[in-house]
């Protein structure tokens, strides 16, 4: 009897704790319909081009890998964000310039695209009065950004028809050196001490349209020329805090301090990688790279679900050989509270790299999003702060970049 009744008593206890922990997240779930709640680097069109998937199916993680379409969007109230045009380094030589050129119109094609075919809920934004205005009619904002120049090699000045078809983010590098700039992560090391002669002029046209910057993967150097150079603030769509995680493609606290004082946002970025130490060993990257050989070199976005959960199964036992370590959702979240401490509330972000390599445990994909809200909360954040790291910094930012771009340039361009 004795045992029965102790076991009740741990039985209402544990449901005390469920309901009161229902109850928290339903608040910052509450307070997240009130905002607006935007991510600023969304890789998930490169998902639209995968046979059979759509974005208004609900997908899972362990199925496939993918991380955002518009039912975990609606669980998440993720109201949007920026959606990439990302083209992954290749040759710089002219077959491979024209190469990305094509590449990178063909995405930008299909993010149009998949608006257009679900226009009763998806919408393109272009200012930042769009935000407000797409949310209130039911819909989710997408903003287009391209991360990594590499298209623009071949022809910099497509950087007036990508602005004309909506492109208002732009990241000039990726893993590896490019004309533009250097990357933080490139194993050769600096090619330009910073910028090239045509990064610097990229910066220069992109500030006359009034698109924003995005520093994110180029080196510390290109950040603080790229600091200097612009006439508008700029932004790191997706960077932790090097303070927290040493690693050269996070940024340190200083740098963090500057980029505040110039009226910047940082997003931060959840990618295992570059919040903990993973282990990741030489030996274990080659390993890894050799599971898919087994699938005959073809990415991870073109196996069948039974293939990707293969895969999947081999990297976890890939990963429990090597020691390889996940980072969780409280590793994230010390970055996130790191940087809102060393910027203040208001030159802070969330840009998770979702479907680009980012999500950790307990953060798996965007349906779980008030759990950040409800940790900025419990820190003891205020409803008009989370408000502003949700999506009033990075609205704001918009807004100042389009104030100081030139009205002539962009009007012969739009009419």
């Amino acid at each position: 009897m004795k045992h029965a009744v102790l076991a009740l008593a741990v039985s209402l206890l544990l449901s005390t704790v469920a309901s009161a922990q229902a109850e928290d997240l339903s608040k910052a779930k509450a307070l997240q319909q009130r905002i607006i709640t935007l991510d600023t680097h969304l890789d998930t069109p490169a998902n639209f081009s995968r046979p059979g998937w759509s974005i208004l199916d609900h997908h899972h993680a362990d199925e496939d890998g993918t991380q955002v379409d518009y039912p975990r969007m609606q669980e998440g109230l993720l109201d949007g964000g920026f959606w990439v045009v990302y083209t992954g380094q290749g040759p710089r030589t002219p077959e491979g310039n024209l190469k990305a050129r094509d590449f990178g119109l063909k995405r930008l094609a299909e993010i149009r695209e998949m608006a257009a075919a679900n226009a009763d809920k998806f919408e393109i934004a272009t200012t930042a009065d769009d935000a407000a205005r797409i949310k209130k009619a039911g819909k989710k904002i997408v903003y287009i950004s391209m991360e990594n120049a590499y298209p623009l090699e071949s022809d910099p000045s497509l950087l007036s028809a990508y602005y004309k078809l909506g492109l208002r983010m732009l990241s000039l590098v990726h893993t590896s050196n490019n004309d533009f700039a250097d990357s933080s992560t490139d194993p050769k090391g600096p090619e330009w001490n910073g910028l090239s002669p045509k990064g610097k002029a990229m910066i220069a046209e992109a500030n006359k349209l009034g698109i924003v910057l995005d520093q994110s993967h180029a080196s510390d150097t290109v950040f603080d020329q790229m600091l200097e150079l612009s006439k508008a603030p700029i932004i790191l769509s997706h960077t932790a805090a090097d303070a927290v995680n040493e690693h050269p493609r996070n940024i340190d606290d200083a740098r963090i301090r500057k980029l505040a004082a110039k009226g910047g946002v940082i997003q931060v970025n959840s990618l295992s990688a570059y919040i903990i130490p993973t282990q990741r060993t030489p030996e274990y990257q080659a390993a890894a790279r050799g599971l898919m050989t087994q699938f005959g070199g073809r990415s991870p976005r073109e196996l069948t679900p039974a293939e990707f959960k293969q895969l999947a199964q081999q990297r976890e036992a890939l990963n429990a050989k090597f020691g390889v370590r996940r980072a969780t959702f409280d590793d994230y979240m010390k970055h996130i509270l790191h940087i809102i401490e060393v910027a203040g509330p208001d030159h802070v972000g969330l840009g998770a790299d979702w479907d680009g390599g980012g999500g950790v445990t307990g953060l798996e994909d965007v349906s779980l999003l008030p759990k950040i809200t409800q940790g900025l909360l419990d820190a003891g954040y205020t409803e008009a702060q989370i408000a502003n790291v949700w999506g009033g910094n990075v609205i704001r930012l918009i807004g100042q970049v389009q104030a100081a771009a030139d009205p002539d340039a962009v009007k012969a361009i739009l009419d």
